[in-house]
C-alpha cells in the first residue's frame, strides 16, 4: 500500500444523545442489550429502527467517509489501478512481470530496514485509529462494530475456519489466474534471511487486516448504514473498494479479493463482528507470507520469485 499522509481531523457531526440511564454507553450491537451476536443480530448493525440521515448530516457523513478513504485505501485504489494500467500497457506480458508485497526498505543493512519495516507497520494503522475515533465522535466505539476481546474462543475459530476456506480458495485462483496470462507473479516477500524475518512478516499481516477490516468492513458499512443504503449494495461498494486497491496484482487480484469482500461483508452482517475477520485475514496473510518465504523456489507448483 503506498504511503499516506497523516489523519486528518473529520467533519462535524451531531453530537450523540446521552445513554438512557442503566445501559451501556455504546449501543447498536446487539450483544451490549445483553443478546448473542449470533442470534437475532440485524441486518444494519448500529441502524436497526433508526431513520436514515438527510439533508447536512447525509452531506457531512458522505464527505466523512470520502475523507477517510482518500488518506487510506481509497488512495491505495487509485495507485494500484495506475500501477495496473502500466503493467497491461507494458511491453512484457502480465505472467513475466512480478510485484513485491513486503521487500526491503534498506538493502544490505537489515537493522535500518527493521526500524523501517516497523515504523511502516505502526504508522499504516493511522487510518484505524482515525475511524474508531469517528465512530466514537457519533457515540459509537470499537463494540458497535464487534472490535473487542468478548468472545475470543468463537473469534478464533471462526476465523480459522473462514482463513482455510478462503486461503485455500484464493491460492487455486491465484495459480490458475497466472497460468493463464491475467495476473503477475506476486512476490510475497524478498526480506533478508534474518532472525526478525518472520515476525516481522507476521505483523505485516495483522496489520493488513485490522486496516482493511475495520476501515473497509466496519466503518464503511456502518456508515453506510447511516446513510440508508440498502445491504447488499453497501457490501457491494465494500467488496468493489477492496478489489481495487489489489489491482496492483492483476485482473486475478482484483476479483479474487472483491470476491472475498463480498463473503466477509455478507459474514459481518450476520456476525455483527469484525475480529474473526481480522482474525481469518491475519491468517491468510501470515500464511502467505511465511509459506512463500519457505516455499519459494523449492516447489514447482509456486511462481520462482
Amino acid at each position: 500500500m503506498p504511503a499516506v499522509g497523516p489523519p486528518v481531523t473529520g467533519p462535524q457531526v451531531t453530537e450523540p444523545q446521552p445513554a438512557k440511564a442503566g445501559h451501556p454507553a455504546e449501543t447498536g450491537h446487539p450483544a451490549d442489550a445483553g443478546q448473542p451476536a449470533e442470534a437475532g443480530h440485524p441486518d444494519q448493525p448500529g441502524q436497526a429502527g433508526k431513520a436514515p440521515l438527510t439533508g447536512r448530516a447525509a452531506m457531512l457523513q458522505r464527505w466523512e467517509i470520502v475523507a477517510v478513504f482518500a488518506v487510506s485505501l481509497g488512495a491505495s485504489g487509485v495507485y494500484a489501478l495506475v500501477d495496473f494500467i502500466g503493467s497491461l500497457t507494458a511491453k512484457q506480458s502480465l505472467g513475466s512481470q512480478a510485484v513485491v508485497l513486503n521487500g526491503t526498505p534498506a538493502p544490505g543493512r537489515p537493522l535500518l530496514a527493521l526500524f523501517l519495516q516497523l515504523t511502516s507497520i505502526t504508522f499504516g494503522l493511522a487510518p484505524v485509529l482515525l475511524a474508531l475515533y469517528l465512530l466514537a465522535r457519533a457515540g459509537e466505539g470499537p463494540r458497535s462494530i464487534g472490535l473487542d476481546a468478548r468472545q475470543p474462543g468463537r473469534d478464533l475459530a471462526k476465523g480459522a475456519v473462514l482463513a482455510a476456506v478462503i486461503g485455500g480458495s484464493g491460492l487455486a485462483l491465484y495459480l490458475f489466474a497466472y497460468h493463464i496470462g491475467v495476473e503477475l507473479n506476486v512476490v510475497a516477500e524478498s526480506e533478508p534471511d534474518v532472525w526478525w524475518r518472520i515476525p516481522v512478516l507476521i505483523l505485516s499481516a495483522a496489520q493488513n487486516a485490522t486496516l482493511e477490516e475495520v476501515v473497509v468492513v466496519g466503518y464503511l458499512l456502518s456508515r453506510l448504514d447511516k446513510l440508508g443504503v440498502k445491504p447488499a449494495w453497501a457490501i457491494a461498494i465494500s467488496a468493489v473498494i477492496r478489489g481495487s486497491y489489489h489491482l496492483y496484482q492483476g485482473a486475478g487480484g482484483f476479483i479474487g479479493n472483491a470476491t472475498m469482500g463480498v463473503i466477509f461483508g455478507y459474514l459481518y452482517r450476520r456476525w455483527g463482528r469484525v475480529t474473526p475477520l481480522i482474525v481469518a485475514h491475519t491468517l491468510i496473510d501470515s500464511v502467505a507470507f511465511v509459506g512463500y518465504a519457505l516455499l519459494a523456489g523449492h516447489v514447482s507448483w509456486l511462481p520462482a520469485p
